[in-house]
């Protein structure tokens, strides 16, 4: 790998996390439309914009072909169709979460994401959790639980948008696509739905639903935009980076929204928020550097003592 596609995967990949870090911005714009109406606009104009670039960038040969072939594949048209309405799902937390004062949650939910990840990969892929890894585990979900018990309600938000999205990843990875084919077969899926809703409400007085009469009207189809590009962005970036160093700059993101939510928009950041980040934090800070040799030869003394007190 040269030192310059190097270079530019990292400017990639960060320059995606920092758009999606700052995208509550963009749907503080619009929370007066209703979350709903919200996500059936950017499902509709993700899918414009996104057949625009696969015809732009002379893919539509290959698009049509890996569409057959995915119509032709139960199980790998029944993985996207889920895909779909998970990410969709997804979605709609996200920017109800940012339109009703939960960013400082939705910011939990993307970091406890990385942790939700595992456990998926336990339970479906029957992969092993190692022991850094259950500890890195444990320790964000204490803190989840310190927070419920201490506010006598459950997180939800940070819990639906964390695993909405490991189980979109997981999807994503039995069907395996890339991520322009894949974002617009996607949204192809759910377009129909969405045109149906918005032909609905647009009859009822709703947000101009396919016009570009009004502000809202523009901010809601620039809302392809905002979703495709730093998804492009992340794809052609971590195609030449290793994983580590997408799994650091993974935090960008989250890290950008609680600052949004704690300084911008003025959320409360209490001493039980304190304490239920902090768990969190030193849980993947334990993740990311579980295969460091530091912590390799930690968990050797451990189990070494550990097997020395039972004999």
């Amino acid at each position: 790998m040269k030192m310059d596609d190097y270079k530019l995967g990292v400017v990639y990949a960060a320059g995606a996390y920092i758009l999606w870090g700052f995208l509550p911005l963009y749907w503080k714009m619009a929370e007066h439309v209703p979350a709903w109406e919200i996500l059936a606009h950017r499902i509709v104009w993700s899918f414009l914009f996104m057949i625009a670039v696969v015809i732009i960038l002379k893919k539509w040969p290959s698009f049509v072909i890996e569409c057959k072939s995915i119509f032709k594949d139960a199980k790998k048209l029944a993985g996207i169709t889920l895909a779909s309405i998970i990410i969709s799902l997804n979605w709609v937390t996200y920017i109800w979460a940012v339109n009703n004062a939960h960013v400082v949650e939705a910011s939990m939910g993307y970091y406890i994401n990385p942790l939700i990840s595992i456990l998926l990969g336990i339970l479906v892929l029957k992969e092993k959790l190692t022991y850094w890894q259950f500890i890195a585990f444990i320790l964000a979900g204490i803190g989840v639980l310190y927070m419920t018990f201490q506010f006598g309600s459950v997180p939800w938000v940070a819990i639906l948008l964390a695993f909405s999205f490991a189980l979109y990843g997981l999807l994503k990875k039995v069907v395996q696509l890339g991520a322009m084919f894949g974002l617009t077969i996607e949204t192809l899926m759910i377009t129909p739905a969405a045109i149906l809703y918005l032909t609905y409400v647009h009859t009822g007085g709703g947000y101009g639903a396919f016009t570009f009469s009004s502000l809202d009207g523009l901010i809601l189809a620039g809302s392809g935009v905002m979703t495709a590009v730093p998804l492009l962005m992340f794809a052609s970036g971590a195609k030449r980076i290793p994983l580590s160093m997408v799994g650091f700059l993974q935090y960008f993101a989250p890290t950008i929204m609680l600052l949004l939510g704690v300084i911008l928009f003025d959320e409360p950041f209490t001493s039980v928020h304190l304490v239920t980040f902090s768990l969190i934090w030193l849980g993947l800070i334990i993740y990311s550097l579980a295969n460091t040799r530091m912590l390799q030869k930690l968990e050797y003394k451990i189990r070494f003592r550990n097997k020395g007190l039972e004999k």
